[in-house]
């Protein structure tokens, strides 16, 4: 075992040298690329000293990814919500952005710290905003998607027979279908908008939750406190809300934060394909977009930027969510 003294003086160390690596990619003068990779090698040491120092001074080793990445979502979700009144730039109107220069690299101007895109716009207002539209269209279908694919699942599970064969007919056959080609089709029907996003993508995690629902409540069907309660004279709708809906409740919140990642990344797909939230209204998708042909060559920033924030997001919700189905569902986990 490494002594305390020596582990606490490595993790101050790494610490120490994550932060300058950090600071160096920030403010040094190269080229996006190397500063892109001398910021994540300095968020890399810096983490794995704190993980070192902690443990050291707490003699017990502590995960701190979920905490990060917590901070991190709660940090993009405070700044998204408020970003009308944050003196942030123009972020969709190009008429106001006439004279201002294009094509900034980000991390080099204070009035733009992402830089700014093809028509002066600038990039971090952009991505906020993006993330007001992708947070708000993903935490709405999987709330739907959620409450519906629940209802319907208990009420699979707990009647079964003849109402438990159609639904799983229905589950089954829309789960047969490919989730991208069920999105581009109905897509393609439905006009551009937040509204029918959202109701796209709750169509698509109701089946998932159904299963889950349906198959955690024929577990807790067999259950004493159910009997105990039909014996006692309670209705089949009391008993499916007071005796089963709360025990079935933590598995499906804890694969509805899983979901929520795949919903983001499906949004910013259809967006990518002009078939989602259409510009001048950004969204990490349509901005991905801006940057093909020969502008990703020029600007690798255009995508570097709403790709980060695409991938730190995605990557947070699936940690939780892992961390969520550990403590809520093990079951679930474990397979």
């Amino acid at each position: 075992m490494i002594p305390r003294r020596r582990l606490i003086s490595l993790g101050a160390g790494l610490t120490a040298v994550g932060v300058f690596l950090l600071a160096l990619g920030l403010v040094a003068p190269l080229i996006v690329a190397v500063r892109v990779l001398l910021a994540l090698a300095g968020v890399v040491t810096a983490f794995s000293g704190v993980s070192r120092l902690v443990w050291g001074l707490r003699r017990q080793r502590v995960d701190l990814l979920p905490w990060v990445c917590l901070a991190w979502l709660a940090v993009l979700i405070v700044a998204a919500v408020l970003a009308p009144v944050l003196p942030l730039k123009e972020h969709r109107d190009v008429a106001a952005t006439l004279l201002e220069p294009v094509y900034l690299e980000p991390l080099r101007y204070y009035d733009h710290p992402l830089g700014t895109n093809s028509a002066g716009l600038d990039m971090l207002a952009r991505c906020l905003y993006g993330a007001r539209t992708s947070l708000t269209v993903s935490l709405l279908a999987v709330t739907i998607g959620t409450v519906l694919g629940g209802a319907i699942g208990v009420i699979a599970g707990y009647y079964r027979r003849g109402v438990d064969s159609v639904i799983g007919v229905l589950t089954n056959a829309l789960l047969a279908v490919p989730p991208l080609i069920l999105l581009i089709a109905l897509s393609t029907l439905l006009e551009p908008s937040i509204r029918n996003m959202v109701l796209v993508l709750s169509l698509l995690t109701v089946p998932s939750m159904i299963r889950l629902a349906r198959a955690n409540t024929i577990s807790f069907r067999q259950r004493e406190f159910v009997f105990a309660a039909e014996a006692m004279g309670a209705g089949r709708l009391r008993i499916m809300a007071r005796e089963l809906v709360p025990n079935v409740l933590p598995p499906l919140l804890s694969m509805a934060v899983v979901v929520i990642s795949g919903l983001i990344v499906a949004e910013a797909s259809l967006s990518f394909l002009g078939l989602g939230v259409r510009p001048p209204e950004p969204t990490w998708g349509n901005m991905i977009a801006e940057a093909q042909g020969g502008v990703l060559q020029k600007h690798p920033s255009m995508v570097l930027v709403p790709g980060t924030f695409l991938f730190l997001t995605v990557f947070a919700f699936n940690v939780l969510g892992e961390k969520a189905q550990k403590r809520w569902n093990p079951r679930s986990a474990a397979s």
